[in-house]
C-alpha cells in the first residue's frame, strides 16, 4: 500500500475540503491510501505556543511523515499570491530531507483556494511547486482531458486544483471544483504506483 501524503494549511475549511476530496480520488486507486496532515499556525511572539495536537481535523504532520509518504499533494490558501507562511514554515525545516534526498523521485501536486477569481490561485501553486523541485520531486498538474478543467466557472487550473472561496471565504465548492479535486489525487496516486513500479 502506497501512503500519498496530503499536507495542508486552512484558515477557513476550504483548503481542508479541497484536502478531503483529494484524498477520495487517492483512495480511488488500488494500491493508494491518503494520510492527512496539516501544519500549525505560526506566532508572532515566541510566548505563543500551539497545542501539540489540534483542536480538529487532520494531525500535524511530522518530519517522519515525509519519510514515509510515496507522493505528496500540498495545499494552502492565497497569500498576496504566495502560499501561506506556517506551510513555508514548515517546508523550511525539511533540509535534511533535501539533503539526504529523501523525496527525489516521488510525484507531488499542488492545491489552493483564493477569495476572488484573480486573487494569485496560479502564482500560488507555482510558489509551493519551488520547494518540490528543488526537492526532487515530480509535479503532477490537471490536464486538458479533464473536461470540469474547460468549463468551471470557478477554480481549476492545469497547474493543480483550486477553489473561489468568495470575499467571505464562505463558497462551497463547485461540483466541478470536487470533480478536479478528486481527479488531481488519483492522476498522483497512479503517478507514485507506477513511478514505485519501475
Amino acid at each position: 500500500m502506497q501512503d500519498i501524503l496530503v499536507l495542508y494549511y486552512s484558515r477557513h475549511g476550504a483548503i481542508a475540503d479541497m484536502a478531503n476530496h483529494i484524498a477520495r480520488g487517492i483512495e480511488s486507486v488500488t494500491g493508494a491510501q491518503a494520510r492527512l496532515r496539516t501544519v500549525p499556525d505560526v506566532a508572532a511572539t515566541t510566548q505563543t505556543a500551539t497545542p501539540a495536537v489540534p483542536p480538529q481535523g487532520a494531525p500535524y504532520v511530522t518530519l517522519e511523515d515525509l519519510n514515509e509518504c510515496s507522493g505528496l499533494a500540498l495545499g494552502s490558501p492565497t497569500r498576496f499570491g504566495n502560499m501561506a507562511a506556517p506551510l513555508k514554515h514548515f517546508l523550511d525545516t525539511t533540509s535534511a530531507h533535501w539533503l539526504s534526498g529523501t523525496l527525489v523521485g516521488k510525484p507531488a501536486a499542488v492545491f489552493t483556494s483564493s477569495s476572488s477569481m484573480h486573487g494569485g490561485q496560479e502564482t500560488t501553486l507555482v510558489s509551493m511547486m519551488l520547494p518540490l523541485l528543488h526537492h526532487g520531486m515530480v509535479i503532477v498538474g490537471l490536464p486538458y482531458t479533464e473536461a470540469a478543467l474547460g468549463r468551471t466557472q470557478g477554480g481549476g487550473t492545469p497547474y493543480g486544483a483550486s477553489h473561489v472561496a468568495g470575499l467571505d471565504s464562505n463558497l462551497p465548492l463547485s461540483n466541478d471544483e470536487k470533480t478536479l479535486c478528486q481527479a488531481l489525487g488519483t492522476r498522483l496516486a497512479r503517478t507514485a504506483l507506477a513511478l514505485t513500479a519501475t
